[in-house]
């Protein structure tokens, strides 16, 4: 990450007892002693601009990260470029993980919007399975979540139309949101959808203008808008994300 997209934070911003994430009916509660253990696991925040890359696919990391606040997306490259995203980040996810657990990331993190993040250390994760098993399950939780996000968007690739896919993409991303207090524009670009769907961007353009024609969303500078959150689901087939209470790492 070059230095004018990325800086870092020589003291904290965010205390783990003051994090603004955790009173948000999403995320479950921490009890006293998971809580303490967190606070040291956490070494600092780190701020990232629009546009910078957070991890690279191939690389090895020293931290894993916690979105505290904005959004980023997650993707694979084809040796002539073209890319294919996976899935997005926003408030509460948990980035680097799989690099932290498997040696070296196989995927790479783009920042969709400015972010802040908190910084855990990797080499932190022994002590953590070994001496707290209630966030050792929490991790095993989010792991798990995020294969079942992947199951969804599988289905969606090989079996929905162009526009079911649009609709489905666009509901998930804000349903995700809303459940973690962040209202507004998603912030993505229709190559952003064409590469999450699969799409050339001519179809991606042809097939946004679909779900504006029928009023379920309006796509303006800067990210897209929804209208018909309901419609949007009804249109994917997709019965949601549910309410479950979710970790905090």
């Amino acid at each position: 990450m070059s230095s004018q997209q990325v800086r870092t934070f020589a003291s904290r911003q965010y205390p783990c007892e003051k994090c603004p994430l955790r009173p948000l009916p999403a995320f479950r509660d921490f009890d006293k002693q998971e809580l303490s253990f967190v606070s040291t696991f956490k070494r600092g925040e780190l701020a990232v601009d629009r546009g910078a890359t957070v991890l690279v696919e191939g690389s090895h990391s020293a931290h894993l990260y916690t979105v505290l606040s904005g959004w980023a997306f997650r993707y694979k490259l084809l040796p002539d470029g073209r890319r294919q995203i996976l899935n997005y980040s926003m408030p509460g996810d948990l980035v680097g993980l799989q690099g932290s657990l498997m040696g070296e990331m196989q995927h790479s993190v783009e920042a969709l919007s400015p972010m802040l993040l908190c910084v855990f250390e990797r080499e932190q994760l022994h002590e953590l399975y070994r001496n707290h098993p209630g966030l050792a399950y929490d991790i095993t939780w989010i792991a798990s979540r995020e294969e079942r996000m992947l199951d969804e968007n599988l289905l969606s690739i090989g079996r929905r139309t162009a526009l079911e896919r649009a609709a489905y993409l666009i509901a998930f991303i804000v349903r995700r949101a809303r459940g973690t207090g962040v209202t507004g524009k998603v912030p993505i670009t229709q190559q952003h959808v064409a590469d999450t769907l699969g799409l050339s961007l001519v179809h991606t353009n042809k097939t946004i203008r679909k779900l504006m024609d029928r009023k379920l969303i309006h796509w303006r500078d800067g990210g897209c808008e929804v209208v018909d959150y309901e419609g949007l689901k009804k249109l994917a087939r997709w019965q949601g994300l549910g309410e479950e209470r979710r970790p905090l790492i």
